[in-house]
């Protein structure tokens, strides 16, 4: 016999389990959807990379194996996939955690959502858009009449879809921030103190998201990250964790509507 304090951690895992399904099937159609169009998103990929070589003659890309191009046509599907798919993903993600929120805290939950993707894109276009241009740019400008820059198209995607994929998590940093202040692990204050430690933490966790060991992917990476976390530290304040008389309020309104629900049921079944 299943002792009942266990039930609970094994539904749990089995709800984890079913969301993780979902969230492999959603990458999978994303997927199969991408390769249909593999060489239009690569050319998309890596044209900051083709306009910064245009730019320096010295410069050319290869591929050293003969299966290394059509593999690289599946990692960009699959990463074009993973992209696609994050609608699902942040709503699997976000909805994992939502039996730990109080019903008034849940009609934000698709505003969380929504938010969480627009942060998502936001990041992965700041990579494309800004540190790629720059960042590429300024590596080549080492290339010279003796030396030339031969670059491989499978580290080029893994270094680009990583640092997309990077960019894109880092960017809800403001999210995070604000959902832990609503869940009464930060505060405000705490934050503010701690500013100095953050920046340290920042640097640390884009030195470890950044493919490469160069500097200035890194700085890249950390400037934007201790702007979000300012921005973050705005989300607390606002979406911060209530006062004791507002969560008293909030536990009579859930019981409330549970007191209203369970006399809608019980009248129901009177009648029948």
């Amino acid at each position: 016999m299943i002792n009942e304090e266990k039930i609970p951690f094994i539904e749990h895992l089995s709800e984890l389990r079913d969301r993780l399904v979902r969230c492999s099937i959603a990458v999978g159609i994303g997927f199969c959807i991408a390769y249909f169009f593999k060489e239009k998103l690569f050319e998309i990929l890596i044209a900051p990379l083709a306009h910064a070589m245009g730019e320096n003659k010295n410069t050319q890309m290869i591929f050293t194996g003969l299966p290394e191009a059509f593999f690289t046509y599946l990692k960009v599907s699959l990463m074009a996939g993973i992209v696609l798919s994050t609608p699902v993903l942040f709503y699997e993600f976000w909805m994992f955690i939502s039996p730990g929120l109080y019903r008034t805290e849940k009609k934000y939950f698709l505003p969380i959502v929504v938010f969480s993707v627009l942060f998502f894109f936001l990041g992965a276009a700041f990579g494309y858009f800004i540190a790629f241009p720059y960042g590429f740019r300024f590596f080549l400008e080492f290339s010279t009449d003796t030396i030339h820059a031969m670059l491989s198209i499978r580290e080029y995607l893994s270094f680009a879809s990583a640092l997309l994929l990077a960019f894109g998590f880092v960017f809800e940093l403001p999210l995070v921030l604000s959902f832990m202040a609503r869940m009464g692990l930060v505060t405000v204050p705490f934050l503010q103190k701690n500013r100095k430690y953050a920046v340290l933490i920042i640097f640390i966790a884009a030195a470890i998201l950044t493919p490469g060991p160069d500097v200035i992917s890194q700085i890249i990476m950390a400037g934007p990250l201790m702007i979000l976390y300012e921005i973050g530290i705005v989300g607390a304040r606002i979406f911060g964790k209530k006062s004791d008389m507002d969560r008293a309020t909030d536990t009579k309104e859930d019981a409330r509507e549970d007191k209203g629900k369970n006399t809608v049921n019980n009248n129901f079944g009177d009648y029948i």
